[in-house]
């Protein structure tokens, strides 16, 4: 096989995987390798896409993002089409989020790994008391569900309720969105005070 071909037999695979989603380190390293030895051709490849990949070689993952449009430039169709997140969704992601800050920052292991009850305890500061707590855990293994979908939370083999927190969460929610979210955070809080002193 000449070197033309065998570099079309790595590339194929590795675009695929990059337009269905995330690609991990740990998950698949050949094509990992793939990506590093073909960086400037997948680049270039996604780019007439409007896409641009983004590769954090420290955190090991890679992913492609909607490359924003110039002045001047002709508008592509989106490929990677936006999610309107739910509150409690957007609210998980944060508080999961800072956990990582967190845990980052104590510098022990390098997987931060949460249980269901974990998640709940600490979205439920944030939530309207209910005295149904069925209904409750319900309605957050919907919304756990959704972060995993996403690709936010890795579910551990053999253990329902023991989630990896992705660390590909550390580009999606950056400062700015913090902050942002925050912000409503605390409008909502104001707003939910409000509520109660009226009822």
């Amino acid at each position: 096989m000449n070197p033309d071909t065998h570099e079309q037999h790595r590339l194929g695979p590795l675009l695929v995987l990059l337009l269905q989603g995330v690609l991990y380190r740990a998950a698949d390293t050949t094509l990992w390798q793939a990506l590093i030895d073909l960086q400037g051709r997948v680049r270039d490849y996604c780019g007439t896409l409007g896409l641009d990949v983004i590769v954090d070689e420290a955190e090991g993952y890679a992913y492609l993002r909607q490359r924003p449009v110039a002045p001047g430039e002709p508008e592509i169709p989106r490929l990677i089409a936006r999610r309107q997140l739910s509150y409690p969704v957007s609210l998980i992601l944060v508080l999961l989020r800072k956990k990582l800050a967190e845990f980052d920052a104590m510098a022990g292991e390098t997987r931060l790994i949460m249980s269901r009850e974990q998640i709940v305890d600490a979205v439920r500061l944030f939530l309207p008391d209910t005295a149904n707590e069925a209904r409750l855990l319900d309605r957050m293994d919907t919304h756990i569900n959704k972060v995993t979908e996403l690709g936010f939370l890795h579910r551990l083999r053999g253990q329902e309720h023991q989630f990896e927190v992705r660390r590909i969460l550390k580009s999606f929610v950056d400062a700015q969105w913090l902050s942002d979210f925050e912000q409503r955070l605390a409008q909502y809080g104001a707003h939910a005070g409000a509520v109660e002193s009226d009822a």
